[in-house]
């Protein structure tokens, strides 16, 4: 089993990079305001799962606490981001 690992590390590292990719295309090149910030929410989490799987490569815990920082702006930075394209500001008075 544990030459298996290695393997399936390497592979979701190179599936997680091609999300990566096409996910910053249309977030380069995308139509509306909306496919830009689907394609940034799948950039965090594409990341996060990448910073994850390091962890589990080189077995070190300090990947996985960057990972919940990544996923705590992530979603902080989404809600903001879906409160101004539905209101037109972030901050109501």
């Amino acid at each position: 089993m544990n030459t298996l690992l290695p393997w399936a590390v390497s592979f979701a590292l190179i599936a997680f990079a091609l999300a990566m990719i096409c996910a910053a295309i249309r977030l380069l090149r995308g139509p509306a305001a909306e496919d830009r910030v689907l394609a940034l929410d799948t950039l965090y989490v594409n990341s996060m799962l990448t910073v994850l799987t390091l962890g589990i490569q080189f077995g070190s815990r300090i990947y996985f606490d960057i990972a919940l920082l990544i996923a705590l702006f992530g979603f902080v930075g989404s809600a903001a981001m879906a409160k101004f394209l539905l209101r037109g500001e972030v901050i109501e008075s």
